[in-house]
């Protein structure tokens, strides 16, 4: 796969396929954040849109584009959240059923989520030798397709239409900064980067207790995430073959940030943008804010990947 790359055509093909089903999300600046960065920031609110996180863009790029044929026995995934959700409302959208699994221990509002959008959950053991099962037992049982979380050429291509607004809405950036869990995000985004702003540098910021995109673009070759300690659960998962590759390709930087980092990011953007973000959508912004990745001086984009938190256990507030 490392030779067939994502393509700008890939991008405004899915940029015309989900057009009537998700949003054009905002892009806020803060004056406040701005004088703390040194840098002139643009935060590309993904938590804004349908089901609350960027996900909505890359599974609804891939449930329709399947046949009738391919849609006729429902759709599979499995997702710790927001990729469930997404998959759920786009299935839902097409009139066939969708079917989750999700990871014991998952964010309760998540499940909600999913559940309220019509989506059949099965819970497995938190690793990811049991998400994959349970989806092929699903897929062997019912027919269903498979949608997976990243390693999909039509769910990344859907991804990188965030970062297609973003360059219209905020022009001249001359640095991009996204989490990476998967790597679908990532491919998405660096490819639209590269293909209209080739000079602008693209980092990925993933957090220290889920480093396998840091490690691997460090020795130039893929190291598996074999355990994630990280409060963003977005971020657990393991980069594919085929998003390392992207990564290779199109990304100047995998940066790496603290878990007190992460919260101190999350709460200083609830604070000065007046919205909600959760801890995964936190880390391109923690990379700034702790120094990690050089902003000064620049114009920056940085994608706010996701907004669904469990109010109930904000990080910052005291648990019974």
């Amino acid at each position: 796969m490392a030779s067939d790359f994502l393509t700008l055509a890939d991008l405004a093909a899915a940029r015309e396929r989900i057009g009537p089903y998700v949003r054009r999300t905002p892009v806020l600046t803060s004056d406040v954040l701005d004088e703390a960065a040194g840098a002139r920031l643009y935060f590309k609110c993904e938590n804004l849109q349908q089901i609350g996180a960027f996900k909505a863009r890359g599974a609804t790029n891939a449930v329709f584009a399947l046949s009738q044929a391919e849609a006729a026995h429902g759709v599979a995934t499995h997702s710790s959240g927001n990729h469930g959700s997404a998959v759920a409302r786009a299935a839902g959208l097409r009139g066939v059923p969708a079917y989750i699994v999700m990871p014991q221990g998952a964010a309760r509002p998540k499940a909600v989520q999913i559940e309220r959008l019509g989506g059949q959950i099965t819970y497995c053991a938190p690793t990811q030798a049991a998400r994959e099962a349970g989806v092929a037992e699903i897929i062997a049982r019912t027919g269903a397709t498979l949608i997976h979380p990243y390693d999909n050429r039509l769910v990344m291509a859907g991804q990188g239409t965030a970062a297609l607004e973003l360059m219209e809405d905020a022009p001249d950036l001359g640095l991009v900064l996204v989490p990476i869990g998967g790597g679908g995000l990532i491919s998405g985004v660096s490819t639209a980067v590269k293909s209209v702003r080739p000079a602008a540098r693209m980092v990925g910021v993933e957090p220290a207790g889920a480093d396998d995109a840091a490690r691997s673009f460090a020795a130039g070759r893929l190291i598996p995430l074999t355990e994630a300690h990280t409060i963003a659960d977005g971020l657990r998962a393991s980069l594919s073959a085929d998003t390392f590759a992207h990564i290779q390709r199109g990304v100047d930087q995998v940066a790496t940030v603290s878990e007190a980092a992460i919260v101190e990011a999350m709460r200083a953007l609830w604070e000065a943008l007046k919205v909600i973000v959760e801890p995964s959508a936190a880390v391109a912004y923690a990379a700034i804010r702790d120094g990690g990745v050089d902003a000064r001086g620049q114009r920056v984009g940085v994608i706010l990947t996701g907004g669904n938190v469990d109010l109930d256990r904000l990080p910052w507030a005291a648990q019974p």
